[in-house]
């Protein structure tokens, strides 16, 4: 059966657009953290939509399942196979158009395969901005950005990867193509389909192309690092930074000592710019005269000193030092696989709850995981944490093995008990269906398999992602 589908792929793509070895698949097969490694029949490497709904069609008829992949930089195995299934690897990575610029109109349209990094400095080109930023943005694919509807740095301001969406081109289940490329704001025409397949991990169909909204360029930026002695004071210094700025303020990332540590390990020549028991980065933009956004920042942080809110402040004086300052955070998760890895979690809470979830969490470790550490970090300003925990030093992550159920379980009951959620940013993919099971009610669960089967019957697309 491989033989003839194999055959039949390559009257549908080039050769040269079909990897079969198994040395050429590899680095598709492999999630980003290598914890989920299992082969597909072959990696399809399509360059436009008709390629992509001719390859689904192909597939729907054999009955080969279909795994899209963008930048395979997502931290839930959702972009790579499944055990025990016959399935190919669909990347979009050769669909790296931009089809279109409107300044006018403030939009951009590009394929699946046109990283973030790429949308955000063709907006700079043009005099405009794309908000969406992420650690993995030189890698991350804006088909893969969508479908996971990501958030990162500055969602505390612009919102997450739904809000920038204006419109989309999908390929679905049965190899038809809906060209939903509206550059609208206003269509109040039905459904609002695209809404369907932004978070929607490639469930319901394969994402080929965007319309992205565009926002007037940035003209300055204040970069800070303040230290905190408490959760409670890391809380009331974003509350006053926060009442100051408004939506100038775009960033306020939370670092605990730790992950400032691990972070600083693996940057030559890391210094740690203050001492502090947790740590804030914060940035206010401006897009008019941006002396003034420097003052108010300035002002803000003298007041919060005076106020001993903050113990300690940086400010970014150069663009330089704001590199090195966001390098910082950028660094944390690479120094965290660096060093053997963690058990991840991603979850979000009310940020009025942030203090007291962290605090659960911890005595969670110190009662029932007391040998391993913790590493927490993440966007205290949308209320999203990334809560890792480490294996005791010395050891690999296998260590926690016959642990790691129970840690994630424990992790996420704290998180939904507090009004939260179990997964933030990252999705669900394979390794967060568990918490699906645990967490989401029947009628939640049921609504969602209802969606699965009306647009994908054959069940071939991403199959063992998201739903239980």
């Amino acid at each position: 059966m491989t033989s003839d589908f194999l055959q039949a792929l390559q009257a549908v793509l080039p050769r040269k657009a079909i990897l079969i070895e198994a040395s050429d698949r590899a680095a598709y097969e492999t999630d980003w953290r290598h914890i989920h490694r299992h082969p597909a029949i072959c990696v399809a490497l399509p360059e436009n939509a008709g390629q992509v709904a001719a390859v689904v069609k192909l597939c729907a008829g054999a009955g080969v399942a279909v795994v899209p992949q963008g930048g395979n930089t997502g931290l839930v195995a959702g972009g790579v196979p499944v055990a025990g299934a016959p399935q190919i690897v669909l990347s979009l990575k050769r669909m790296n158009k931009i089809r279109d610029f409107d300044p006018i109109g403030n939009s951009i349209t590009v394929e699946a395969g046109v990283t973030l990094q790429e949308v955000q400095q063709a907006a700079l080109a043009g005099e405009k901005m794309f908000p969406i930023s992420l650690g993995a943005e030189g890698t991350a694919q804006i088909g893969g950005v969508i479908s996971t509807n990501a958030g990162g740095l500055q969602v505390l301001s612009y919102g997450s990867m739904r809000r920038q969406v204006l419109g989309l081109e999908v390929v679905l289940a049965d190899g038809r193509i809906w060209n939903g490329l509206r550059a609208l704001r206003k269509d109040n025409t039905g459904f609002d389909l695209k809404q369907l397949f932004i978070g929607g991990e490639g469930m319901l169909g394969i994402i080929t192309a965007a319309t992205l909204n565009l926002l007037p360029e940035v003209s300055g930026r204040a970069t800070a690092l303040a230290g905190v002695a408490t959760l409670k004071a890391a809380l009331d210094l974003f509350q006053s930074l926060r009442a100051q700025a408004g939506a100038a303020m775009t960033m306020c990332e939370f670092i605990s000592a730790p992950a400032m540590a691990l972070s600083l390990a693996h940057i030559p020549d890391g210094r740690r710019p203050l001492d502090a028991a947790a740590y804030l980065l914060v940035e206010f933009s401006a897009h008019g005269e941006p002396a003034g956004i420097i003052s108010l920042l300035e002002t803000t942080l003298e007041a919060a000193l005076s106020d001993e809110i903050a113990t300690d402040v940086i400010i970014a004086q150069s663009e330089r030092e704001r590199a090195e300052l966001m390098r910082i955070r950028e660094t944390i998760s690479e120094g965290e696989l660096a060093e053997g890895g963690a058990v991840k979690h991603d979850i979000s809470v009310p940020i009025g709850r942030i203090p007291e979830t962290i605090r659960a969490v911890e005595a969670l470790i110190a009662q029932k995981f007391s040998d391993c550490r913790l590493n927490i970090f993440g966007h205290l300003g949308d209320g999203n944490l990334h809560v890792n925990v480490r294996p005791p030093a010395g050891q690999t992550l296998q260590h926690l093995d016959s642990r790691k159920a129970e840690i994630t379980n424990e992790i996420e009951t704290i998180a939904v008990a507090r009004g939260g959620s179990f997964s933030a940013e990252h999705g669900i993919g394979q390794m967060r269906i568990a918490g699906m099971k645990t967490h989401k009610s029947e009628v939640e669960l049921d609504l969602m398999r209802m969606l699965k089967l009306a647009f994908d019957p054959s069940r071939i697309l991403s199959p063992g992602k998201m739903l239980p």
